[in-house]
């Protein structure tokens, strides 16, 4: 229904799983079909005995068993109906997780789309397999069989029946034809107009301080523009289809009754009959009438269902990894080369160097050097082209990630905090352990700074919660990577955006890991973190240029004098020796 039939993919076996239920509402559809047959036959049944008799209690029996006939038909409509819901909620509550981690590994991989379009999917596929359209292909496979019944009354209203049944499904072809490409196109236009409105609005300070909302809002409504006439191409398509439909269907509707009263008249069917035969038609031709009402939900779950195919077949499930100890914190590279997620040329090219635990590495040098690459690359963000990073001996892609994850604290140069309460972004959104929390804090001297805020460790961050500032959120994601019991810290430009206080914090915050005999990597441009590092990484062009005890690489670094803004940044201006 959703998709042709092809080699077996991960989204066809969790569908296969409900199967014996999707049998059970065929099942349910095969007997309510059966019961629609009766409104005919007690129609028939008046017509042809009770007004011929004019037998009141043959009138009052056919009356009873046709409502106790249609009370059943009914019950099974809503036995049915539940099923489907129930069967739905049940295919999101198994299939979401598994969309949910794999939106995440597309986005994590900067693979284009929207992380919300997937869940958005897997919402349109579960509204199409609740709503009325699904019915019409269950009760499909009774149009013959009403046909049937109708060609037993006289052929010649059957083959009335069946020229109607066969225009109606040239109809639904047509429908098909002209509506299908044209709705695909408008559904493309649509997310990359959604993507684009959602990604650039994100920057509304920017926007507003320096006026682009213009430009932007024209750039947005070129896109929304081209769903538009996309969209309306499908429907005015699909309105000429849908008239030429409803026409069909009265004309068939009564044209079926025209020729059953000539029959009547030739004495060759009873009025029952031609009754009968109207009320069969109807039943026959309701099953693809509803199939070209329901058409545009189709065509839109079966292209959801084609994107969540192709999602979670480029994004597999992990396989399961042998558990791990905790490591020490030995880190060793091995001839890295690492590029962003989808590009070939390399920021950084033969990287080779090893760490030990307690260990306080500076990675420094100019902008666009590869220190925020190499930070992503040390913490497992992004995969190498080729080479390795080792944590105790394991390459870091062969730990799973659940299980590594505590033992590893990362600050990216951009902090994101997630909408919950300061503690539950400190946690990291684990099982809250109140002692973890506040240490962790207190070791990020962020403790007091957190005290100070409306609602202490229960202040609400995120979308209605408190706003912080940059150098709030950089303290407090110091203090989420400093939770638990980390063996690796890896920490970019942690103070880029700290006062005096703040710094004097993370610098103390560095001995603390220090005395822990952590290993921590910070990527950093000031002068003051370098007084407690114990070795120095200079970066340049996506290679190593020195590596070594702090005294020794800076010593061996030229030098030129500070400009007059920059000192109380306290920059470091060593340039890489070539």
């Amino acid at each position: 229904m959703l998709a042709k039939p092809s080699s077996t993919t991960e989204l066809r076996g969790y569908l296969a799983a409900f199967r014996s239920l999707f049998v059970s509402v065929g099942a349910f559809s095969f007997v309510i079909n059966l019961l629609m047959l009766m409104p005919a036959i007690y129609m028939l049944q008046i017509y042809d005995r009770v007004l011929a008799s004019r037998n009141e209690t043959t009138l009052y029996m056919l009356t009873l068993i046709m409502l106790g006939v249609l009370g059943l038909e009914a019950l099974l409509e809503l036995v049915r109906s539940k099923s489907l819901i129930r069967a739905s909620a049940a295919l999101d509550l198994k299939l979401g997780p598994r969309v949910f981690d794999a939106s995440f590994q597309r986005t994590l991989h900067g693979r284009g789309g929207s992380a919300g379009q997937a869940l958005g999917d897997l919402t349109h596929m579960r509204q199409f397999l609740t709503g009325k359209g699904l019915f019409a292909f269950f009760d499909a496979p009774w149009t013959p069989i009403y046909l049937g019944v109708i060609f037993l009354l006289h052929p010649w209203l059957g083959l009335f029946g069946l020229l109607a049944a066969l225009l109606l499904l040239v109809l639904a072809w047509a429908n098909e034809r002209a509506t299908a490409p044209a709705l695909g196109e408008a559904n493309k236009e649509a997310q990359a107009a959604n993507h684009y409105a959602s990604s650039h609005l994100r920057n509304a300070e920017v926007i507003e301080a320096m006026g682009m909302l213009g430009a932007l809002r024209q750039r947005w409504l070129r896109r929304q523009s081209r769903m538009l006439v996309l969209q309306a191409l499908a429907s005015d398509r699909g309105a000429v289809v849908g008239a030429l439909t409803k026409f069909s269907r009265m004309v068939f509707q009564s044209g079926i009754l025209g020729l059953g009263a000539l029959l009547v008249i030739d004495n060759q069917l009873s009025p029952g009959g031609m009754i009968a035969a109207s009320i069969l038609l109807g039943r026959a031709l309701a099953p693809v009438d509803a199939a070209i009402g329901h058409w545009r939900g189709l065509v839109s779950a079966r292209g959801a269902y084609a994107r969540l195919d192709q999602l979670l077949q480029a994004h597999p499930s992990a396989p399961e990894r042998t558990a791990l100890p905790r490591p020490q914190g030995y880190v060793m590279a091995e001839n890295l080369v690492v590029a962003p997620p989808g590009v070939r040329q390399p920021v950084l090219k033969g990287i080779k160097f090893g760490a030990s635990p307690g260990m306080l590495v500076a990675v420094i040098g100019p902008s666009a050097s590869g220190k925020s690459t190499l930070a992503r690359a040390l913490v497992g963000v992004w995969p190498p082209l080729s080479g390795t990073v080792r944590l105790d001996g394991a390459d870091v892609h062969q730990w799973d990630k659940a299980e590594l994850g505590p033992w590893v604290g990362y600050l990216p140069q951009d902090v994101e905090l997630f909408e919950g309460t300061v503690a539950e972004n400190i946690a990291r959104f684990g099982a809250p352990e109140d002692d973890k929390i506040v240490q962790a804090a207190q070791r990020a001297g962020v403790h007091e700074m957190i005290l100070r805020l409306p609602q202490g460790y229960e202040t609400p961050l995120g979308e209605g919660g408190t706003a912080l500032s940059g150098g709030q959120r950089q303290r407090i994601g110091l203090a989420r990577a400093m939770y638990g019991n980390p063996a690796l810290i890896v920490l970019d430009e942690p103070n880029a955006n700290l006062d005096e206080a703040g710094d004097a914090a993370l610098v103390e915050a560095l001995r603390e890991m220090k005395r822990e005999n952590r290993t921590v990597f910070v990527m950093t441009h000031r002068l003051n973190v370098l007084s407690v590092v114990d070795a120095v990484m200079v970066l340049a062009n996506g290679s190593i240029q020195a590596y070594g005890p702090r005294e020794a690489v800076l010593k061996s670094l030229p030098q030129r004098p500070l400009p007059a803004q920059a000192e109380p940044d306290k920059t470091l201006t060593h340039e890489a020796a070539p």
